[in-house]
C-alpha cells in the first residue's frame, strides 16, 4: 500500500474543513486533529477520540502541531501509521436501508445463498415489485398497502419488513476497537463464495446520540452467510478485519452538514489483481430513512457512554458477472477496494482473507494499559 496522499484521499477542500481521527505513533494510539492541513497531536488534551467527541475538543491549537499533512508520511504500516478514526465507540449499522438492498436481501433470501439461483429470483422480483418500493416513506399507508399485497402473493420477506415498516433494521457490526483504517487490509471468510463490500456513510455520534461528523467506510458482507439464514447474521457481518472506517472523521461545522451526508455520492472501484474492474455508485439521496432518524434510532433507548458510529446503508448492490455467468460478483484475494465521495475523501482497503490479516490484538484493556503508561490517565 502506498503513503497516504492527502491531496487524492481527503476531501477536495481538505484544507478547509476540521477532521478527526487516530494514528499510531511510537507511543501507540494517538488522537489527532487536522485543521487547515496541520496534523495535531490531541492526546495531551484528550487521550482517546470517543473522549475528545465527547468533550467537544476541537481546538486543534490545544495540541501539539506535527507538521502539515503533506510534509508527514503517513502509511499502513510506516511509523505514522493511519488508524481507523474510532476507538472506544461502539460499531453499529443500519440495513436494508434502500429500495435495491432491500430486493437483492429477499434474493439472498430466496436463492439460499446461493449466487447462481440470484439472477432467477431477480428477474422473477423484478417483474413483481418492480420499482414499487422506491420513494415509500418507511412506516407510512402506503408501505403498509404495499405489505399486505406482498403478503397476498406469498412475497413478503423480513427484510421487507425492515426496508418499508417503521422498525429500521440496527445491529453492531463489530466489537469496539476492531475496527481497521485507510490502507490496512480487509477480511472475508475465506469459506464465504459469495461475499462483497458495502461502500457507505457512517455518522459518528456522542453518548447522547448527537450527531458529530460523518466518515467512510466499509460494510464487508457474506451474501452467502446471510442468505442462508438471517440468524447468520453474526457470521456475515463480524470477522477479523471486516469493518474499515476512515480516512478520517470530518466534523460538522459550516463547511460540511448532515446535508452534505444527505445528498453525498458515493463511488466505488475495485481492481482485481485479475485484471477484474468494478465501478459502483451508491446515491445517499434514495436512501429511505433519513440519516438524523437512523441515529435516533441506534440510540433507542440504549446508553452509549463512549457515543456510537453508525453505518446508514448502502444503495451498491453487485450483480456483474465475474467469473460464471449468472454467478455475479464476489471477492477473490488482492482486490483493492476504494470507496470516495468529494466532502470525505477516499477509503482504500486490500481484500484478504480474515485468518490471515493481522490478527486484531489491541484491546480495551491493553489501550488503558498503552494510556497509564503514557500519563495520559488520571486527573485532568
Amino acid at each position: 500500500m502506498k503513503a497516504f496522499a492527502p491531496a487524492t484521499m481527503l476531501a477536495d477542500d481538505w484544507r478547509d474543513g476540521l477532521f478527526a481521527g487516530r494514528v499510531e505513533t511510537s507511543e501507540g494510539p494517538t488522537p489527532v486533529l487536522v485543521h487547515g492541513g496541520v496534523l495535531h497531536d490531541m492526546s495531551r488534551v484528550a487521550p482517546t477520540m470517543s473522549q475528545l467527541i465527547q468533550d467537544r475538543a476541537f481546538d486543534a491549537s490545544a495540541g501539539t502541531a506535527l507538521g502539515d499533512l503533506e510534509s508527514l508520511t503517513l502509511s499502513a504500516d510506516g511509523d505514522l501509521r493511519l488508524l481507523s478514526p474510532v476507538d472506544l465507540q461502539c460499531v453499529k449499522a443500519a440495513g436494508v436501508t434502500f429500495a435495491v438492498s432491500a430486493v437483492e436481501r429477499v434474493i439472498e433470501e430466496r436463492a439460499r445463498g446461493d449466487a447462481g439461483k440470484a439472477a432467477e429470483v431477480r428477474a422473477m422480483l423484478e417483474s413483481r415489485i418492480g420499482g414499487g418500493i422506491r420513494g415509500l416513506v418507511p412506516g407510512s399507508s402506503e408501505a403498509m398497502t404495499l405489505k399486505q399485497a406482498l403478503i397476498d402473493e406469498g412475497m413478503w420477506s423480513q427484510y421487507l419488513e425492515v426496508a418499508i415498516g417503521p422498525d429500521a433494521e440496527i445491529f453492531t457490526k463489530s466489537p469496539v476497537l476492531s475496527t481497521v483504517g485507510w490502507g490496512a487490509e480487509i477480511g472475508v471468510r475465506s469459506d464465504s463464495s459469495w461475499n462483497n463490500p458495502e461502500p457507505e456513510i457512517a455518522i459518528l455520534a456522542d453518548s447522547h446520540g448527537e450527531p458529530v461528523g460523518a466518515s467512510l467506510g466499509n460494510d464487508v458482507n457474506l451474501r452467502d452467510f446471510e442468505g442462508r439464514s438471517a440468524l447468520l447474521l453474526g457470521k456475515a457481518k463480524d470477522n477479523n478485519a471486516s469493518c474499515s472506517l476512515g480516512p478520517f472523521v470530518r466534523l460538522f461545522d459550516q463547511s460540511f452538514t448532515m446535508d452534505d451526508v444527505r445528498t453525498a455520492e458515493v463511488d466505488l472501484l475495485i481492481e482485481g489483481e485479475d485484471g477484474y474492474v468494478l465501478k459502483g455508485h451508491s446515491s445517499m439521496r434514495e436512501i429511505s430513512r433519513d440519516p438524523t432518524d437512523l441515529v435516533a434510532q441506534a440510540m433507542s433507548e440504549h446508553h452509549y457512554p463512549d457515543g456510537y458510529i453508525l453505518f446508514l446503508g448502502t444503495l451498491f448492490a453487485p450483480t456483474q458477472d465475474r467469473d460464471d455467468p449468472g454467478r455475479g460478483f464476489t471477492h477473490k484475494v488482492g482486490d483493492m477496494v476504494s470507496i470516495s465521495t468529494p466532502k470525505l475523501g477516499r477509503l482504500v482497503n486490500c481484500v484478504t482473507h480474515s485468518k490471515t490479516a493481522p490478527p486484531w490484538t489491541l484491546g480495551i484493556s491493553g489501550l488503558m494499559q498503552n494510556l497509564v503508561s503514557r500519563g495520559l490517565l488520571g486527573a485532568r
